[in-house]
C-alpha cells in the first residue's frame, strides 16, 4: 500500500510534464491564447517546479515528508481544478504556476519516503525501479490522456481530471504512508533555502527564453551568469553553515555526483527528442493528438521493463555496466533515428526504434537514481532527492532549448534556400514561424488554384523539418555517447563500505583541499 500510494502521487506529477502539450491548439481557438501566452501555459508550472525543489526537499526533511507530500497533492489538484475553470490566458497561467508549487512538495517526498521506507539495498532498488517506471511510463501515457480527453470532452477536462486522481493519492498516502523527517534537523538554513530558489529560478528562466532571444543575447548571457553567481554562493554558504540544507561535500561521492550527470543526460536528450518527434507526428505524419499518443506506447512499456529490470541488475552486476548499458542504447536509438526517419519512415522501424529508446531510459535512468539515493543519508533523503529531480528538469529544459535551437536553426536555414521564389515574403516569413505554419501555407496556396506553388511549399517545408530532426537527433546522440564515457570512467560499480555522515563517500573524512576541488 505504501509503495502503490507514492507511485501514484510520482505518476500524477510526471503525467502532467507532456499532457497538457496536446491541448495548445484548442487553447488558441477557445481562450485566444497568442503563443507568448501559449510558452508560458508550459513553461510557468516547470519554473516553479524546478525553482521550489529543493526548498521543498529541504524542508520535508526538517518538518515531515508525509504532510509535505499530502499537502503537496491537495495544492496540486486542487489548483488543477481551478485552472480548468479558467476563462482567460492569465488566470490559466496562475493556475499552473501553484501547480508548480504542489509538484515542487510532491515529487521529492515520493523519492525519500521509498527510500526511508525499503531500506536494504535490494528491496530500495526494486521500489526505485517501479518509480522510475512509473515516470517514465506517465511521460509517455501523457499525450495518450490528454488526446482521450480532447476528443471526448473540452479542454478543461484535461485539469478537471487531475482532481480526483490527486484525492485518491491523498486518501492512499493518509491511510497507508508512514511519518517520516530528519531525526537530526537542526534550524531551517534561510540563506539556502533563498540562494536556492534564486539560481534555480534564474537559471531555468534563461533557458526557457534563450531560444526566443538568441544565446549569445545580453540578457541570456547576464541570466546565466547570474545563475551561476547565485550558484556559486549557495555552494559558499552551505560550505560555512553548521547546519547546511545541502552538503555540498556530497557532490565528492561520484555514486551521487556521476550519477545525477547521467539522469541530466537522460532527461536532456530525451525531453529534446519529444520536442519534435510529437511535432513529426502530428504535422508531417497528420496522427491526431490520441493517435500520436497511441504511437508512442512502445517507448512507454520499454521504460517500464528497463526500469524494473534495471535496478536490481545494477545490484548484482553493477551500476557503472548497467547505467553505461543504458546509455549507449539511447546513443544507438538517436544516431539510428537520424539516419533512417522520413515522413514516409514505416511504424515498424519507428516502433522497433522506440523499444530501444525506452530500454535505454529505463536502464540509464533508474539505477543511476538508486546510486543517488543510496548515497545520501536516509535523515537528508528529502534534499538528495530533490537535487536528482532537479538534475531532471534541468536536463529536459536544457534539452528542449537546446535541442529545439539546433531544429530551428537548421530549418529556417534549409527553408530559406529551398522555399519557391514565387512565395510571397509575408507568406514566406510566416512559413518560417514553424512547420506547422509552412503546411498550412501549401495547403492555402493548392485551395486557391496554385497547386505547383502549393506542392513546393510542403516538399520545402517537409525537407526542413526532417533535416532539422535528424541534427537535433544528432546532437543529441553525441550528449549521451558523452553520457556513456562518463559513466564508464567516473560511475562505481558498488557502494563503497565506508561512510561519511550517513553518505557513502569512501573515506572517513573529506580533506579542506579536496573539499576546494569540489567546490
Amino acid at each position: 500500500m505504501i509503495l502503490a500510494s507514492l507511485l501514484v502521487a510520482a505518476f500524477l506529477v510526471s503525467l502532467e510534464t507532456t499532457m497538457v502539450n496536446v491541448a495548445l491548439p484548442v487553447l488558441v481557438r477557445e481562450l485566444h491564447t497568442s503563443t507568448s501566452q501559449l510558452q508560458w501555459v508550459v513553461d510557468a508550472y516547470n519554473l516553479v517546479f524546478a525553482a521550489l525543489l529543493l526548498t521543498a526537499g529541504g524542508l520535508s526533511d526538517r518538518f515531515g515528508r508525509k504532510g509535505m507530500l499530502l499537502a503537496g497533492l491537495a495544492i496540486f489538484g486542487t489548483a488543477s481544478v481551478v485552472g480548468g475553470l479558467a476563462t482567460a490566458p492569465g488566470a490559466l497561467i496562475a493556475a499552473r504556476m501553484v501547480m508548480g508549487l504542489g509538484a515542487a512538495m510532491t515529487f521529492p517526498a515520493t523519492l525519500s519516503l521509498l527510500s526511508n521506507v525499503f531500506t536494504g539495498r535490494d528491496e530500495r532498488a526494486l521500489a526505485i525501479g517501479l518509480w522510475g517506471a512509473a515516470t517514465g511510463v506517465a511521460i509517455a501515457v501523457g499525450p495518450i490522456a490528454g488526446g482521450f480527453l480532447l476528443e471526448h470532452y473540452s479542454w478543461g477536462s484535461i485539469f478537471f481530471a487531475m482532481g480526483p486522481v490527486a484525492a485518491i493519492g491523498i486518501g492512499l498516502v493518509a491511510l497507508s504512508v508512514p511519518t517520516s523527517r530528519d531525526p537530526d534537523a537542526q534550524t531551517v538554513d534561510v540563506p539556502g533555502f533563498l540562494l536556492s530558489t534564486g539560481f534555480m529560478a534564474l537559471l531555468v528562466y534563461t533557458i526557457i527564453e534563450a531560444p526566443t532571444y538568441g544565446w549569445g543575447a545580453g540578457r541570456t548571457i547576464a541570466g546565466l551568469a547570474g545563475g551561476l553567481v547565485l550558484l556559486g554562493s549557495f555552494v559558499l554558504t552551505e560550505s560555512r553553515t553548521e547546519h547546511p540544507m545541502l552538503d555540498v561535500r556530497i557532490f565528492s561521492n561520484l555514486r551521487f555526483s556521476a550519477a545525477s550527470s547521467s539522469v541530466t543526460i537522460v532527461l536532456f536528450t530525451l525531453f529534446g527528442f519529444i520536442f519534435l518527434i510529437i511535432q513529426y507526428m502530428q504535422v508531417i505524419r497528420g496522427w491526431s493528438p490520441l493517435s500520436a499518443g497511441v504511437h508512442i506506447l512502445p517507448v512507454a512499456m520499454a521504460v517500464a521493463v528497463g526500469s524494473v529490470v534495471g535496478t536490481p541488475l545494477a545490484v548484482k552486476v553493477g551500476t557503472k555496466v548497467i547505467v553505461a548499458t543504458g546509455l549507449a542504447a539511447m546513443t544507438v536509438f538517436y544516431i539510428w533515428t537520424a539516419l533512417t526517419l522520413t515522413p514516409t519512415t514505416s511504424y515498424g522501424l519507428i516502433a522497433a526504434q522506440m523499444v530501444v529508446l525506452g530500454l535505454g531510459m529505463g536502464l540509464a535512468q533508474s539505477p543511476a537514481t538508486d546510486s543517488i539515493m543510496g548515497a545520501v543519508s536516509l535523515g537528508k533523503s528529502g534534499v538528495g532527492s530533490a537535487v536528482n529531480d532537479s538534475t531532471r528538469l534541468l536536463g529536459g529544459t536544457l534539452g528542449v532549448a537546446v535541442i529545439g535551437s539546433v531544429y530551428a536553426s537548421i530549418y529556417g536555414s534549409r527553408l530559406a534556400r529551398n522555399l519557391p521564389p514565387l512565395l510571397p515574403t509575408r507568406y514566406a516569413a510566416t512559413a518560417h514561424q514553424s512547420v506547422g505554419a509552412a503546411l498550412a501555407i501549401a495547403t492555402r496556396a493548392s485551395a486557391l488554384g496554385h497547386p505547383a506553388l502549393g506542392a513546393a511549399v510542403h516538399q520545402a517545408a517537409t525537407n526542413a523539418f526532417i533535416n532539422g530532426l535528424n541534427a537535433g537527433c544528432y546532437v543529441a546522440g553525441s550528449v549521451a555517447a558523452v553520457g556513456v564515457l562518463l559513466a564508464v570512467v567516473f560511475l562505481p560499480s558498488q557502494p563503497p563500505t565506508a561512510v561519511f555522515d550517513g553518505m557513502a563517500t569512501g573515506s572517513a573524512e573529506l580533506g579542506v583541499a579536496e573539499l576546494a576541488r569540489v567546490v
